[in-house]
């Protein structure tokens, strides 16, 4: 199981050069990030399941941060009804694996990222060894049966998961972490599975791009160290009045998931 990178031992790891401080010259004069937290950032795999209108802006952000390694999987082909809000994906890369087409753009943006493209689908049977060697999962997912089975895998491995979801003009954003708060599956139980074959929802670009980047910066305060998470709180955003409020997430004491994690503690 791969430790935290909030745990991890960076001495003699992710030396930056000098075209790093450049770079990210910005974020390294955040008090809160500084070097440490860059090198945090550099030696530290993010795995992106789904790049669709989160993943698609997520893994641009992640690149951006100077994070190590992504680990990017989507199943499905670029399509002319992605674009309104799929910004990674451009009209020549029609028909295309969303991960090669995500793969060229993100190697030309950050050569120093290395991308670890998978075209499959993510199940209860994979997701354990897909996610395997991450310090982070970001959902990017399009079903909750997805997002259990990673939610599941991720726990049981150890390693934090950051929802997200969208519909319309709404959205929502929570942080799992094992071991610290409870877990997907204790606020959407197994029977959410039910909704595996619902219509697809309406999506507007700027909803994604909203909660797409709320969940990367999550990712990187877990990464650097910085700032408070989201743990143990649902924020939920109303686009029509730009209205936000958190719900509490409790540890549910019957949940078949992360019971077990409670009770090691």
């Amino acid at each position: 199981m791969t430790e935290s990178s909030d745990r991890k031992d960076l001495r003699g790891f992710g030396n930056l050069g000098g075209l790093d401080l450049e770079r990210y010259a910005r974020q390294i004069m955040i008090p809160r990030i500084g070097e440490e937290g860059q090198k945090r950032l550099k030696v530290a795999t993010v795995f992106i399941a789904g790049l669709g209108g989160l993943g698609s802006i997520s893994a641009q952000y992640m690149a951006a941060a100077g994070v190590g390694e992504l680990i990017i999987v989507d199943r499905d082909r670029v399509s002319l009804s992605n674009l309104n809000r799929q910004i990674l994906h451009r009209t020549a890369d029609l028909d295309w694996p969303k991960t090669e087409s995500a793969r060229k753009k993100l190697s030309a943006f950050n050569p120093d990222c290395r991308i670890s493209p998978v075209s499959a689908t993510i199940t209860g049977d994979n997701a354990a060894t897909l996610i395997a060697g991450a310090d982070l999962v970001l959902d990017a997912t399009d079903n909750m049966a997805t997002r259990l089975d990673l939610n599941r895998a991720a726990m049981e491995r150890g390693i934090p998961f950051i929802y997200g979801g969208i519909d319309g003009f709404d959205g929502m954003v929570s942080s799992f972490v094992p071991g610290e708060t409870g877990c997907l599956a204790c606020m959407f139980t197994e029977r959410e599975r039910i909704y595996k074959e619902q219509p697809a929802l309406g999506v507007l670009g700027p909803t994604a791009g909203l909660i797409a980047s709320i969940q990367s910066l999550e990712a990187i305060k877990y990464i650097t160290g910085a700032g408070e998470m989201l743990k143990g709180r649902l924020l939920c955003i109303q686009g029509l009045d730009m209205s936000f409020r958190e719900i509490r997430i409790e540890p549910n004491p019957d949940c078949t998931v992360c019971k077990e994690l409670h009770h090691e503690q």
